[in-house]
């Protein structure tokens, strides 16, 4: 998809749709391929430093955390208790595994010399000498062109040892997990890239001190890495000029649901929720009814909520988050009941059980969610979803807990009137629904 404005361009997707975009003669032959690079090692360190600061860059992974600054916080000369030099690592994570969110699929499939490139400038930025992609275990193909991708980069010299003559080293190389949904949160994803129980652990000390293998490390998304070369090679000044005040750059939204054009979309940040739907190809079958617009557990906005814009701080001040990406439009044909305990179930399934107010948490707001569907629920469990959504958000390790209530707390407070109706009726089939396949593949357990 193409969009038109002034100050807008693709930064990572301007030739996904053309033939061979994953190789790196087209890279180099279409993209400027790796003039970045070079650009870059002639810089130094907290050159290019400063000017991802100044560009705005934050983090695509669902913090939204200011590139640069992280950057900034990595020592710059580490030792041990010996005062022996200390190694520093850069760590991509490519665990993108959250429902609605699939964007950075598309950049290992598409234009993963893209990524590679912004990983090595970053390494260079951070006086790094080694890179590590921690990719979800389900992703064969993308893990296959990744590695085929690494491989070509060594061949061209633009990896390996002295780099284009620069006298910097850096190499990378892939760590495959095995598909946990809490190993996209980055100290479980350390723990798991040391061949430890994928588990969040407690900060601080936080991973610029103690990272993977214990050494100060830096832990970035795929499309965050994939953005650092248009900004090294055309400046932040135009890269920041496409975002708002805050928030520089494009996003990349994959838009699921009930549009007719559902697929993943490059686009500034200064659009609107309402913006983005229609150029996806407007709504399908019906008329808008709700969306979460940053992945499963970005909080849920009602159709009246959506003309909103899409960058951090705007969704943050209407009560959500921009998160991983994920917009997911849903039409007024769906029962938020019964899409909300879906999403639960999945948050009951991938909690690492750490926390006992996630592990225990999450399982009871299923199982209240079931009950309501069943047919059992009462008004009191209204007001029950509140107090469990309140005993965990802000209570454990890491956020996952902060993410389980985002659906269940949203649901219940932005369409009340639907819960209330099912609690009276009597369930799904007391207004009128045929339990879906979702309902009765899922809830057996319960």
């Amino acid at each position: 998809m193409m969009y038109n404005n002034e100050h807008f361009e693709p930064v990572i997707t301007p030739n996904v749709d053309k033939p061979n975009c994953e190789t790196i003669e087209f890279y180099i032959q279409h993209e400027n391929g790796y003039k970045a690079l070079e650009k870059a090692l002639k810089m130094k360190p907290a050159e290019v430093v400063d000017e991802v600061k100044k560009s705005n860059l934050r983090g695509r992974g669902g913090a939204g955390f200011p590139t640069g600054m992280k950057w900034s916080f990595m020592p710059a000369n580490p030792v041990d208790a010996n005062g022996n030099p200390k190694p520093k690592y850069l760590v991509c994570n490519a665990d993108e595994g959250e429902p609605g969110t699939f964007k950075d699929r598309l950049i290992f499939t598409k234009t993963p010399h893209r990524m590679i490139e912004g990983m090595i400038i970053a390494g260079h930025a951070i006086s790094s000498n080694k890179g590590f992609i921690y990719i979800r275990g389900e992703w064969f193909k993308e893990a296959r062109l990744m590695q085929k991708a690494i491989d070509d980069a060594y061949a061209k010299g633009f990896l390996g040892k002295n780099i284009l003559g620069s006298g910097f080293n850096y190499d990378l190389v892939i760590y495959k997990g095995a598909g946990a949904y809490i190993c996209g949160e980055e100290t479980a994803l350390l723990n798991s890239l040391e061949g430890k129980r994928g588990e969040p652990r407690l900060k601080p000390p936080f991973p610029a001190q103690v990272g993977a293998y214990g050494m100060p490390s830096c832990v970035n998304n795929v499309e965050t890495f994939a953005a650092v070369p248009y900004i090294i090679e055309k400046g932040w000044e135009k890269y920041a000029k496409m975002g708002t005040e805050r928030s520089g750059g494009t996003r990349m939204i994959g838009v699921s649901g009930h549009v007719n054009k559902p697929g993943v979309y490059e686009l500034p940040m200064n659009l609107s929720i309402n913006d983005i739907i229609e150029i996806a190809g407007g709504m399908k079958g019906g008329k808008l009814k709700a969306v979460i617009p940053g992945g499963a557990s970005a909080p849920m906005l009602r159709a009246d909520e959506c003309n909103v814009l899409t960058d951090y701080d705007s969704l943050a001040k209407a009560g959500t988050m921009a998160g991983s990406g994920g917009l997911i439009v849903m039409n007024d044909t769906v029962n938020i009941v019964e899409a909300t305990y879906t999403l639960l179930k999945f948050y009951e399934h991938e909690s690492c059980g750490q926390c006992s107010q996630c592990r225990e948490g999450s399982h009871w707001l299923a199982r209240m969610f079931k009950r309501i569907l069943d047919g059992g629920g009462t008004q009191d469990d209204l007001d029950y979803i509140a107090k469990i959504c309140g005993n965990m958000a802000g209570q454990t390790i890491c956020a996952f807990a902060d993410a389980v209530t985002g659906p269940a707390l949203s649901s219940v407070r932005k369409f009340r009137e639907e819960f209330e109706e099912m609690v009276m009726k009597g369930g799904l089939k007391g207004i009128g629904r045929t339990e879906s396949v979702s309902h009765k593949m899922v809830g057996a357990h319960v």
